[in-house]
């Protein structure tokens, strides 16, 4: 028995040693990376026009094409890769995240309060070291970024139960921003509580999406138990925490930050429950995102009321090999009947057949508003 617990430790010292080695190296070229990075913002700085201008740091198409490589070779490495596509993405992303700091510490906007789901997009998107600002509404987060006071800004815009997010869309009618990418986040759904029992609770806090999205949970389980809506569901844990027989439905981020344990993971009615999300930043001369070769190009159009004036409206895409993944329609809030149409088609403006596609739909629609080419979401 001495002998087997000798040679275990003998072996296990020799995989900790190769680990430690392995973990040296890791190291020593995340640093080597990160000089890199201190290089190209030089770089960016020495060819700036005038002491006004800014430079570009974050490339929004660069960074998807670097995490698809990332992706591309754990794939190609088969049975080497032991660590998923997307987990393998996520690392890259936090060194990425940690590289671009050192360039330029980049602030976003978010719908706070702190743990909403909305924070996890953004985290997700941007990695930890981005310095983040809760917000109280979707429409500040507009504003926070129409102004220059962020970099960036994080907006729900479509989950895949409940549909499309009408605030979001439609504050894209007047908005200066635009759309410089997307999100796309699995929603799990927890019951937080102090409560070490489902019969002592006596009131569920969380925002009305999640409570429908879990309608079928707590009808089963908790049928009888008040539900109260709230703004957020990061708002719902912070009542939890006031109040031993209450409850909160919320995600593990708003678990951890308010301190309130998980009695029940995973309540959601949809094991595939996902919610989408936007970037938005401001478009200038000197930022523009290119083509990164898998993107989407989210529109707003608007067609006179007249017999076949929305199939002649989407005709061109058609005509063109433009694909549509979404279209959506929204009151114009200008009379009754009047509609502007939310459109995702796949490809960028640069793409010759998007850019054919889009001049003739220009003639047809009587309003058509480009709200942004962006790469699709990688992670």
């Amino acid at each position: 028995m001495l002998y087997n617990m000798t040679s275990q430790e003998e072996q296990l010292s020799i995989v900790r040693n190769k680990i430690d080695q392995l973990d040296a190296k890791i190291q020593d070229l995340i640093s080597q990376r990160a000089q890199c990075a201190m290089e190209v913002a030089r770089i960016k700085m020495q060819y700036l026009e005038n002491d006004a201008e800014q430079p570009v740091y974050y490339r929004p198409e660069r960074e998807a094409q670097v995490l698809r490589k990332v992706k591309d070779r754990n794939l190609a490495a088969g049975e080497k890769a032991v660590l998923s596509d997307d987990e393998m993405a996520r690392l890259f992303r936090e060194i990425m995240s940690a590289c671009l700091a050192l360039e330029h510490r980049m602030t976003v906007a978010y719908l706070g309060p702190e743990g909403t789901y909305t924070e996890s997009a953004a985290l997700k998107h941007f990695g930890g070291s981005v310095k983040t600002v809760s917000v109280s509404g979707i429409d500040e987060v507009f504003r926070e970024v129409e102004s220059g006071a962020v970099n960036y800004g994080v907006v729900p815009v479509e989950n895949s139960t409940e549909g499309m997010v009408n605030q979001t869309m439609d504050l894209f009618v007047s908005t200066t921003a635009k759309i410089c990418g997307e999100v796309h986040l699995p929603i799990h759904h927890n019951l937080l509580s102090f409560a070490d029992d489902l019969s002592k609770i006596n009131k569920i806090y969380s925002h009305q999406q999640s409570l429908a999205q879990c309608r079928g949970w707590l009808s089963a389980n908790m049928l009888g138990v008040e539900c109260i809506a709230k703004p957020s569901n990061a708002e719902a844990a912070r009542c939890a925490l006031e109040d031993d027989r209450a409850a909160a439905i919320a995600g593990i981020t708003a678990a951890e930050k308010y301190g309130l344990p998980v009695l029940v993971k995973n309540i959601e009615d949809e094991t595939h429950n996902t919610t989408r999300f936007l970037v938005l930043g401001l478009e200038s001369a000197q930022q523009k995102i290119h083509a990164s070769g898998r993107d989407k190009t989210s529109l707003l159009l608007s067609v006179r009321n007249s017999p076949g004036a929305l199939y002649s409206l989407l005709a061109p895409f058609r005509n063109h090999n433009v694909s549509m993944t979404r279209v959506e329609s929204r009151p114009s809030r200008l009379g009754m009947g009047d509609y502007v149409f939310y459109i995702d088609i796949e490809g960028h403006i640069e793409d010759k057949n998007v850019s054919a596609a889009l001049h003739e739909v220009k003639h047809q629609a009587s309003m058509l508003k480009i709200l942004g080419s962006y790469p699709r979401a990688v992670i």
